[in-house]
């Protein structure tokens, strides 16, 4: 068989040569820079899209236990209004005392460990930050007690079935203005552009009963679902109940208007940056990013 000669004279491109010389990477530089390019979609991740909260309180118990690990969707209020049922997390006003006041450390390797958690998502959340369930929206009229025992909502009373036996709180106490120890309180209608919201331990949550209702903006996104520890592991659905009352009371408050929601964080534009930084990365082999996606494709 006859062999075919090198063309006399052939050299290959600047191009060419630099293309081969990137695809020898030693491993000892191409991975600083794979942890570098990971560790700034984390950032973007957690900043933008999603977010790890640690459950500092009882205040959600059982649906949420102390030390559980939820993830927060945080684009979804962009698109749209926050539903009755749904579990959401949220900076509190100034009315709303920090439930958790743990000590912590000052040394400069837990500060540090602490920015760095931060950044990633995967530290305890702020003492103004707390993790609700939505019971009103703007122009509800929130009270409690019918006959049953039950809050009301626009008259109608909820069977809150995911408030365990026993977590409820005292329904013959008098109601008290600070503090949220009795199931009681007057009835409550909610102002534009704001919710109102309780914890699932009605005995211990100090929430919305007692410290007022909570802006709407002031939402950091949806807990959807538990991912840590791992034998709790499940989806926060909106609660049967409270789709029921949605299907058959669709306009709650139309009297007070749209509700004015989060948007000042840019998401859509946050969403091509992991794409552009995907791309960086394709670049330290001298390919097109095209020319990459098209070889994934044979």
């Amino acid at each position: 068989m006859r062999s075919v000669e090198p063309m006399q004279g052939y050299r290959p491109s600047a191009r060419r040569r630099s293309i081969l010389r990137r695809k020898e990477m030693p491993l000892w530089q191409e991975l600083p820079l794979l942890l570098v390019v990971a560790f700034c979609l984390a950032v973007l991740i957690r900043t933008f899209l999603v977010q790890a909260f640690y459950i500092p309180s009882g205040s959600m118990e059982k649906t949420l236990l102390v030390k559980d690990r939820v993830l927060v969707n945080k684009v979804i209020y962009d698109m749209r209004d926050p539903i009755r049922g749904e579990i959401v997390v949220f900076r509190g006003t100034d009315n709303w005392a920090p439930e958790v006041t743990e000590p912590v450390s000052n040394s400069f390797a837990a500060k540090l460990g602490r920015t760095i958690g931060d950044l990633v998502g995967v530290s305890r959340p702020g003492e103004r930050d707390f993790i609700k369930r939505v019971i009103g929206l703007p122009g509800d009229k929130i009270a409690c007690c019918d006959a049953q025992g039950r809050i009301t909502v626009n008259g109608v009373g909820i069977d809150e079935s995911y408030i365990a036996e026993g977590y409820n709180s005292d329904i013959n106490q008098p109601p008290n203005p600070t503090q949220c120890t009795s199931r009681r309180f007057a009835e409550v209608t909610i102002p534009a552009g704001e919710m109102f919201v309780m914890g699932d331990h009605r005995a211990v949550s100090q929430d919305a009963r007692c410290q007022g209702p909570v802006p709407i903006k002031n939402v950091i996104g949806r807990a959807f679902v538990i991912v840590w520890p791992s034998s709790r592991f499940t989806s926060l659905s909106v609660p049967d109940i409270w789709k029921t009352y949605a299907a058959e009371h669709p306009t709650a408050a139309a009297e007070l208007g749209p509700v004015p929601v989060r948007r000042d964080n840019p998401a859509t534009d946050a969403l091509l940056l992991p794409f552009l930084l995907t791309a960086g990365v394709s670049a330290r082999s001298g390919l097109p990013f095209a020319t990459r996606r098209r070889r994934l494709r044979s």
